[in-house]
């Protein structure tokens, strides 16, 4: 047997989480906290001390795990002098004399199927809806079935998305095999620019810091979503001239597509025109085309549109703006669902974002009316979440928000 020994940098809730014994461990945490880093330690301990049993990485997008756990993942495994290579196809990595590190998606429970592992590690899981958390929870337990020395572990790293999934099994009906470990972010401040914390707590809505930043469970159920907007404080009266570059955050929905106008002054984002329950791609096109002519248009649409398919089906709803003529900006794939919703706050929170009352009615209402539903998430029966969905769209791409001790591990390999 030979013994690795490698210094990493951890905080005292990373080191926890990395080494406990609990069968099902929860790193509870805030924003920079330092979960992703302590979930793939965790991840490779279990994987090079038990090197003949397969370990599972889950993360909500594949985008997230090509981004974020493949590169960290092989980084680590660098540190180590260890081997390794990619099956992009298949999703797993192969560790020379380790077996393999199967990655996963939690947002298609369907397909956590066809492999068996010894330990698991999901990322992230609270951000899906109670009823969907509770289905991959299952999956992944059945997946958890190959023979090991000890016990099968699933560790799960997230931040607390209100009281859902992590807080009733863990919180509520947990025992010492549930174990939460608590992450504020100031507990890896020491990882942190200076004044990391500091912005945060001057931008973030209140009722999101505690959850945000001390890593506690926060009742969201049936607040309002956009917390910050006051229709008298956020009015403009701007309008569109002549001069102006129009940025449109798009949302598609067949039949009730919705777009939100902006224009930026002084680099403040001002939205004074908004489109509404139309059709789909094509009629959205000619409905702009037709108000603005003359004027740069520059979307930034739902990611998805570039899966979705309107009249050709050789061209999706993104290509069919390109074709247009307009400039689109979109990532691989939507940021998460809070993301867009603490971009639209923060701005807010800071004065930085208004709405002509007047001329978008649609988009005043929806940031009053909209509410979060039983499970914590925004409420997708209303009609509001389409257009602040566009809204958000925008926001988040053109103003996106970002969110020790020296502790020596052991690792058996052969």
């Amino acid at each position: 047997m030979v013994y690795m020994v490698v210094d990493v940098v951890l905080s005292k809730p990373q080191y926890e989480f990395i080494t406990t014994k609990a069968k099902f461990p929860a790193m509870v945490a805030g924003l920079g906290s330092g979960k992703t880093e302590a979930a793939v330690q965790r991840l490779l301990s279990k994987k090079l001390t038990s090197p003949k049993t397969n370990v599972a990485y889950y993360l909500p997008t594949y985008d997230l795990i090509n981004t974020i756990a493949i590169p960290r993942i092989e980084k680590i495994l660098g540190t180590f002098g260890i081997q390794s290579k990619l099956n992009k196809n298949e999703k797993f990595i192969e560790i020379k004399g380790y077996g393999r590190i199967y990655l996963r998606t939690v947002d298609r429970p369907e397909r956590i199927v066809g492999y068996e592992v010894a330990h698991s590690i999901v990322d992230e899981l609270d951000t899906l809806p109670t009823d969907k958390a509770v289905e991959v929870w299952r999956k992944i337990l059945a997946r958890n079935r190959e023979k090991t020395q000890e016990s099968n572990t699933i560790g799960v790293a997230t931040t607390p998305e209100g009281f859902k999934f992590v807080y009733d099994r863990w919180h509520r009906r947990g025992n010492e095999q549930y174990k939460i470990i608590k992450a504020s972010t100031h507990s890896n401040a020491h990882n942190l620019p200076y004044d990391y914390i500091d912005n945060l707590m001057q931008e973030y809505p209140e009722n999101l810091l505690k959850a945000y930043i001390n890593g506690d469970f926060v009742n969201l159920n049936f607040s309002t979503v956009y917390s910050e907007y006051d229709r008298h404080k956020h009015n403009t009266y701007l309008s569109i001239q002549p001069s102006d570059t129009l940025h449109i955050g798009m949302d598609f929905n067949v039949g009730k597509m919705a777009a939100v106008v902006a224009v930026i002054r002084d680099g403040i984002p001002h939205i004074v025109d908004q489109h509404t329950d139309i059709m789909d791609t094509p009629a959205m096109i000619q409905r702009l085309k037709n108000a603005y002519q003359g004027h740069p248009i520059a979307i930034y649409p739902d990611a998805s549109g570039k899966n979705r398919k309107s009249q050709n089906a050789s061209n999706t709803d993104i290509q069919l703006l390109r074709n247009a003529g307009f400039i689109v900006y979109v990532n691989s794939a939507n940021p998460l669902v809070r993301e867009r919703v603490l971009a639209v706050n923060v701005k807010l929170k800071k004065n930085e974002l208004y709405v002509n009352v007047d001329k978008c009615p649609a988009v005043v209402e929806a940031l009053e009316q909209h509410a979060y539903d039983k499970n914590g998430e925004p409420d997708k029966t209303s009609r509001h979440d389409h257009i602040n969905d566009a809204l958000g769209y925008f926001v988040a791409y053109k103003y996106p928000v970002y969110g020790g001790h020296v502790r020596r591990l052991k690792l058996k390999g052969t």
